[in-house]
Parts: C-alpha cells; structure tokens; sequence
C-alpha cells in the first residue's frame, strides 16, 4: 500500500530554484511551487532596488507592495549583480547546488547574461535553464518586451472579448501572464524531472505570445482549418453553444451554459415552455446555433420577468449549470470559496495580516497558513544564502562585498 502524502514534508522539498524573476508572470510561476516546498531563491538586481514589483502603488512600503506580497511569499531573497565578476562567482556557486536557473527576462537578455545551459553546463551538468519572455529567444520580436496587455492585443485576445459594439476589450484580469506562469511551473517540472533521470539539463523557450497563441485552441483550429473568422458574441455568448451566456433577470444578471442537450430539455421546463424543446429551430446544437437570434429573444424576455436569485434557485434544482455574476468583494466571501480553503493568511512587519489566495494546486495536505511566510525584503536572505547554503564565511563575505557582488 502506498503512504499518504504527509504536510509535514511538502512535494517540492527537495527542489531549489535560482530566479531572477520580476513583476509577474515569472514570480506567479515560483509561487505554486514555493507554496508546495520547493525553495526559490530570488537573485534581485541590487542597482535596479530588486524586484520591481516591490513598487508598484496603490498598497506599497519602502520594498514590499501587497502586489509584491501577492506573488513572493515562501521565497528567499538575496541582492547579487550577477554582471560584476564577484557577484558572478556567487551566482555561480548558487547555479552548483541548484536544480534550476529561471528568468522571465526580455528573450535576447538571457542569452546575453549567460543564463543558457551551454553558459552553465560545466558548473552543473544537470541543471534546467528556463526563460519566459514576451516573444521567446528566437524570431522576429525576441528582443522586444512583452507585456499581458500588448499580448492580449497582438494575439487576437482583445478582438474576442467584449461587446460587439464596443472597443477591443481586455480581460480583467492579466491572464496571458499567468497563463504563462503556469506554463512556466510545469515546464520547470518537467525539466527537472528529465535532468534527474537522464542526468543532463537543458534550455526550456517559453514565451508569453506562444502561451497566448496556443490558447485560441478551437477557435484557431476552426481558422486555420475550416476559414472561420472568430468574432465577439453579444452579452458574453459562446462561440457555438447557444444558450450559453449571460441573462439579465429582473433585478441583475445570471449565467446560464447548455454545454448538452439534456440541460437545454431541462432549461425549457425551468422557464414554463417545454414545447421549446420539441421545435425544430431549437431541437439540436446545430438548429440552436442557426436560429439563435429568435431562440435568445425568447429567452431575454423570460427572464426579465423575475430576479436572479429565484431564477437561480430554479435553475440549481433542475440541475441546470448556472451561476450569479458576482464582483470580486462577493467571490472572495462566497461560501464555497471560504468551505475549500483557498485563501491563506501571512504575517507582515508593515502590512500586518495579509490575507490572499493560495497555489489551487493540491497534492495531499493542502498548503495552510501555517505553511506559508511573508514575501521577503530585499536581500532578506543573504545570511542563510552566503553562509548556510554557500558556505562562506565573514572573510568571504566581505571580500565579496569589497569586489560589488552585492552591489
């Protein structure tokens, strides 16, 4: 029989990682694996005052922002110029014992700062190089940044999303960066679970444009395949599925998904008109999506008639997928999301309790508050990283403060 995952020892505990990470994308990725074990050394550029998210208002004190805070807890930091020859050494050591080096830098820039496995080979020959970068390290923009607004817009996302009448729309949220992020925990992963077995690390390309790209998924299959030209759906509606959107009801709105024919049969009998179910414009996928404009007339005048609530109530006992539409206050409050234990709280000297989201990904004991600590202050960690992990000493230390490793 095998053992159950016990909290007292976390999965990624025998996983260290050097990032020279910034903002967000990159720091979003080292959170889900620091909040399940794996130690993430932050390397901050000391002549740049280290991670530049520190900064960012409206939530910010001397080097710690909420949004800092948000993407950089249960990792250490130590300020090191990886360009001056000292400092270089450090990182060096640090590459020696570590299973990976990552960044999300501008794509040209790791190459340029011998971040690449054929830079560090010969210090750790399994060692995971891994860069997310706007557009990658190789093609036509990889010397270019790239930020989750540009991406959005380059990549066909705004063109999506929105009303039809209205401008190009962003999501509200910045989910090409952790799209990539995700991306970027999975490869780092993978990567190291191949060096350990083959005995041998490499260079892992990722980018914030191929995330984005690769996320069209169907739409671009239907493209690329058959010449569909994708286009923005009134009040938020699917693609093909019809209904499959929102409804405004008498006092606000509700979402509404018939991803099957069974919740389409159920739905005419929620709203008093079965005989739906039975017409031909209406009785398939197919005869839905043709006759849609007369099918969601129907359907906006119903549920006008009556509140979102008794709608939903309604709606839940038949078993049709629905949902109200809440703002962010209302989703962090909701029941269910108290019930499964996604948010976590964190001491801080400043900010006092900090009360946040955690990594959704669980593997036995889920990640508690007991498991997870502040971000840290820039260069937090010099101590733990230079004598403990390192193994140098005051004479070391100082010789290399002497030199500028530390800025």
């Amino acid at each position: 029989m095998s053992e159950v995952y016990s909290s007292d020892v976390r999965p990624l505990e025998d996983v260290r990682i050097v990032a020279l990470e910034q903002y967000g994308a990159g720091p979003f990725a080292t959170m889900h694996l620091a909040d399940l074990g794996a130690e993430i050394i932050k390397v901050e550029d000391p002549g740049a005052g280290g991670d530049v998210a520190r900064y960012l208002p409206p939530f910010q004190h001397e080097d710690s922002s909420l949004f800092f805070q948000t993407y950089n807890r249960n990792k250490r930091s130590v300020a090191l110029d990886i360009r001056n020859a000292a400092g270089r050494s450090v990182f060096n050591d640090l590459v020696a014992c570590s299973d990976a080096v990552f960044s999300n830098l501008r794509g040209d820039l790791p190459g340029e700062l011998g971040l690449c496995y054929d830079d560090l080979k010969e210090i750790n020959q399994r060692i995971v190089c891994c860069s997310l970068s706007g557009f990658g390290m190789t093609g036509p923009r990889a010397s270019q940044g790239g930020y989750d607004y540009i991406l959005q817009g380059l990549c066909g996302w705004m063109a999506l999303t929105g009303d039809p009448e209205g401008p190009p729309t962003k999501s509200g949220l910045s989910m090409v960066d952790f799209s990539g992020g995700f991306v970027a925990a999975i490869t780092l992963l993978t990567g190291i679970h191949a060096a350990r077995r083959d005995g041998a690390g490499m260079d892992c390309d990722l980018s914030l444009h191929d995330t984005a790209i690769s996320l069209i998924g169907y739409l671009g299959t239907w493209h690329l395949t058959s010449g569909f030209e994708p286009q923005r759906v009134a009040e938020s509606g699917h693609p093909s599925l019809v209904p499959f959107q929102v409804f405004e009801a008498s006092d606000g709105w509700l979402v509404i998904g018939c991803a099957k024919e069974k919740f389409w049969q159920r739905l005419t009998e929620v709203i008093g008109m079965p005989e739906l179910a039975d017409d031909a414009r209406f009785v398939d996928f197919a005869a839905r999506y043709t006759n849609k404009d007369e099918l969601l007339e129907i359907l906006r005048d119903v549920f006008r008639t009556r509140s979102a609530s008794e709608w939903l109530e309604q709606l839940g006992e038949a078993g049709v997928p629905s949902g109200p539409i809440q703002d962010v206050p209302a989703a962090l409050s909701d029941p269910h999301t108290l019930a499964r234990g996604v948010l976590a709280e964190t001491e801080h000297p400043h900010h006092g309790t900090i009360r946040q989201p955690v990594t959704p990904v669980r593997v036995g004991d889920h990640p508690t508050a007991e498991s997870l600590s502040p971000g840290p202050a820039l260069g937090a960690d010099a101590p733990y990283v230079l004598k403990e992990l390192l193994g140098y000493d005051d004479a070391d230390i100082d010789q290399f403060r002497a030199e500028g490793a530390f800025g």
